[in-house]
């Protein structure tokens, strides 16, 4: 949202001195330091830097990461790790009712698969950040027995307690599930896009041979066991195409296990982390990214890539429906089809360009500083609401 005559920091003071926000606790399940952290941290990072530059007081209540401080200070807002992953719900909520860090004017709860019930402990402005419905990735994270419970908890125990609240959500193919799938009230459900780091644009040349990139965890639900089979396909048309997989997780001995049956060594890697500039650069050299997930609340890669002008080839699913518009800044296909749309997308370099032109595009409407305004703005008319 374009804030026309203050700054953005100014606004968000502004906003906070006339509700009386001026403090607020966010609860959320991992941090950006949490070794399994992914873009709903970074999509926490980015608005929380932006309140915290305005002068609004951001602590967030989250699980202990290995080989990180119980308690830190990053970007300007207070970072306290205590519990486990299932330990630090209730830890975190006696906590906050004994107001061992202090009172808080607002809370934010981001609801990620395991909800924190923030309508039976808070009695103060709140909002939930809840970016899809996570029941097709419960049987992939979890035993039968917890997985059973944790999407029974998720689509008909905590959704009745959270009828009045409202609910931000990244997309609007994911508003519509949590509307017809969870029953909670369009009204009361709120669709903020995510931005785009400044340093994501346009630069350099792109790789001589066929480069695919992907970013991401190295988990079940990304499902790039999918995208590689799809690239052992890709190969038999190009045979110096590339696939370069990004990221770390348990699932790598998996990943490197179906490469190493596919023999695809001379064209799959995974160079598991990298910094910021290297990523950067993949992006601008990769002709096309891919993402193979079975979920997404988003998928800020492709959003990153569209703005270094690199056009998508995902999966239809929720999210990427959003992320990447079919046939202007990239293509949305069945996953059966995945191989098949990469080899057509290489070959023709005509619409490789038209699509990353329509990237740069879509890349250009989506702003952190547009996203931090507006979910403080759907706080503060919580606040105005309760009073």
């Amino acid at each position: 949202m374009a804030v026309p005559l203050l700054s953005v920091s100014d606004h968000l003071a502004h906003l906070a001195d006339e509700t009386g926000l001026r403090r607020v606790h966010v609860f959320g399940w991992r941090d950006l330091a949490d070794p399994e952290a992914g873009g709903s941290e970074v999509h926490f990072d980015e608005i929380a830097t932006r309140w915290a530059a305005a002068g609004i007081e951001v602590l967030h209540r989250t699980s202990a990461a290995e080989g990180r401080p119980a308690r830190e200070r990053r970007h300007g807002y207070e970072v306290v790790r205590r519990g486990g992953r299932m330990s630090v719900f209730p830890r975190a909520i006696v906590a906050e009712l004994a107001g061992r860090h202090g009172q808080a004017d607002a809370v934010i709860e981001i609801w990620n698969g395991v909800p924190w019930f923030s309508p039976l402990w808070a009695r103060v402005p709140r909002t939930v950040w809840l970016h899809h419905v996570h029941g097709p990735m419960w049987p992939m994270s979890l035993p039968p027995g917890l997985a059973s419970a944790g999407r029974f908890t998720e689509t008909s125990i905590a959704p009745r307690w959270y009828r009045r609240e409202r609910i931000v959500t990244l997309a609007e193919s994911s508003r519509r599930e949590l509307i017809d799938d969870l029953g909670f009230a369009p009204d009361r459900v709120t669709v903020v896009s995510p931005g785009i780091a400044s340093r994501y644009t346009p630069g350099g040349e792109r790789s001589a041979t066929p480069l695919i990139a992907a970013v991401g965890r190295l988990v079940p639900v990304k499902r790039f066991e999918l995208l590689i089979a799809a690239m052992a396909e890709v190969h038999r048309s190009e045979p110096l195409a590339r696939l370069v997989i990004v990221g770390e997780g348990y699932e790598r001995a998996a990943l490197e296990s179906l490469i190493e049956r596919l023999d695809a060594r001379d064209y799959v890697s995974l160079p598991g982390r990298i910094d910021d500039d290297e990523l950067l650069s993949l992006y601008r050299r990769a002709w096309l990214v891919a993402s193979s997930s079975l979920a997404e609340g988003w998928g800020m890669t492709l959003t990153e890539a569209a703005a270094c002008g690199t056009p998508a080839v995902v999966t239809d699913i929720i999210g990427h429906r959003d992320a990447v518009h079919h046939g202007h800044s990239g293509l949305v296909v069945p996953e059966a089809e995945l191989g098949a749309a990469i080899v057509g997308l290489l070959g023709d370099g005509a619409e490789r360009r038209r699509l990353g032109e329509g990237a740069l595009v879509r890349a250009g409407s989506l702003t952190w500083d547009g996203a931090a305004v507006r979910t403080f703005e759907l706080l503060a008319e919580e606040g105005h609401r309760r009073r």
